[in-house]
């Protein structure tokens, strides 16, 4: 998010962060409200492009989220609301992202206060991996058309008792609020902001084999020298692309799979 947007964003993270930090574990409770905030600008279009009007008075704005919120939300998610209101957002879907953002934050500012962090980010990962071999799986947790109720009854077969509660949280919300996101390539994001709060830098390695522990080591290390930080990689398999490797480091793109290469040369035939 760039611009006037991601100006918004970033001033309404230096208020909320501090509210986080004394909040501790009950950052939980205050990112699922958060992800109901969400839902409800998603559903109303009238809601969110009033909220993020910009020729509405800023007091008018955040009285209508104080009174759509006034139904037992907690003060302190309808302050931020609020205060999101009277900032200037360049698209109104602006700001429905910009309340996921601090929702994602809130519960893994839970995680921290827990210390449980890095195993949440390990779990995310190793769903990841886990479903690389599972297609009808993926598919299921991805399709709009698979009634909720099934998509997150599979993932609680899946992880409830078996991985930490923010991780099933964060799955399930996953699978039964897409927005537009496959379900494999959310947990992947949540796992780059996980590092991010880390302080790691994350690699996104696609490779059409399993890469032994050694060859990540040495993947890793080079890359960590190339960038002057430590590198955490995130390892998928898909066979399609037939060999070679796709890294990606933030908007870097190294990509010499045979895939990527047969396309080169398709466009160069083409040309």
């Amino acid at each position: 998010m760039r611009g006037t947007s991601g100006a918004s964003l970033a001033a309404a993270r230096r208020r909320f962060d501090p509210v986080l930090r004394a909040a501790g574990e009950q950052s939980l409770a205050l990112g699922e409200e958060l992800f109901a905030v969400v839902d409800a600008l998603d559903s109303s279009a009238a809601l969110r492009r009033t909220l993020a009007d910009p020729s509405l008075p800023a007091t008018v704005k955040s009285g209508v989220a104080a009174q759509v919120l006034s139904g037992g939300f907690d003060p302190r998610v309808v302050e931020l609301v609020g205060s999101l209101a009277e900032s200037r957002w360049s698209a109104d879907r602006d700001l429905t992202d910009a309340v996921e953002e601090l929702a994602l934050s809130a519960v893994l500012t839970a995680a921290e206060a827990r210390g449980t962090l890095e195993k949440i980010e390990d779990e995310l990962f190793r769903i990841t991996r886990a479903l690389q071999g599972q297609r009808e799986a993926r598919q299921v947790l991805s399709n709009p058309d698979v009634k909720v109720e099934q998509r997150v009854a599979l993932v609680e077969a899946l992880l409830v008792g078996k991985a930490d509660p923010i991780t099933v949280v964060l799955a399930r919300r996953a699978t039964a609020v897409p927005r537009g996101r496959r379900f494999v390539r959310t947990l992947l994001l949540i796992g780059t902001v996980i590092a991010e709060r880390r302080s790691l830098l994350v690699a996104t390695v696609t490779s059409a084999v399993e890469l032994s522990q050694a060859q990540q080591e040495r993947l890793a290390s080079l890359l960590g020298r190339a960038y002057g930080e430590t590198v955490e990689l995130h390892v998928t398999v898909d066979p399609s692309v037939l060999g070679g490797l796709r890294i990606q480091v933030g908007s870097d793109v190294v990509d010499n799979t045979t895939l990527s290469r047969l396309a080169d040369a398709r466009r160069q035939l083409a040309g």
